[in-house]
């Protein structure tokens, strides 16, 4: 079995064999990604080969460092961009005022899977479920958010607090119908 770095050597050489493992190793992870950016499995499966051609074109500029990291990079990029491309963002208003409020769910949440708290998160508007997988998922601060979206700092610290609630709500709802 090749390492990760022979396996990029190859890539880099242009072998279709070393190009299939590496697609190989990380389709499952960088699949799950794009689901998390959109709406449908259709338009993931659109973000997932878009991302793929975009690693093995940008391939030699990667130079060291934590190889997934770098891809994960590719493919929220590309997800974003998509976002971008296809989806009108509505004139937001800044909300810099408003605070991050985080009401209490851990009960609930410790309840459920990782799938069942996604097909929750993919009900979020678009803008609230981006800002909240940017910020939450992928550790990214407002204000990187801000200059990746072209959106207010506020804005971003609104759509999070929205995404919040919203969540908060469809927990409590779905904790609710399930105790009665």
């Amino acid at each position: 079995m090749l390492s990760e770095e022979e396996i990029i050597a190859g890539c880099k050489q242009g072998k279709a064999s070393a190009q299939e493992k590496l697609y190989q190793l990380y389709s499952r992870r960088m699949m799950a990604v794009c689901v998390r950016y959109t709406r449908s499995r259709f338009e993931a499966e659109d973000i997932f080969h878009d991302a793929f051609v975009k690693v093995f074109k940008y391939l030699d500029s990667y130079n060291g460092g934590s190889f997934e990291g770098w891809m994960r990079r590719i493919f929220v990029n590309t997800a974003i961009n998509h976002y971008h491309k296809n989806k009108k963002i509505e004139e937001q208003l800044d909300y810099s005022s408003i605070e991050e409020s985080t009401p209490s769910t851990e009960d609930i949440i410790s309840q459920i899977s990782g799938q069942e708290l996604m097909v929750i998160i993919n009900q979020l508007p678009e803008g609230y479920k981006l800002v909240f997988n940017l910020y939450v998922v992928e550790g990214y601060n407002h204000r990187e958010i801000a200059e990746t979206l072209n959106i207010a700092e506020g804005t971003s610290k609104s759509q999070l607090a929205k995404a919040k609630a919203s969540l908060q709500k469809i927990l409590l709802k779905q904790s609710m119908s399930e105790a009665c």
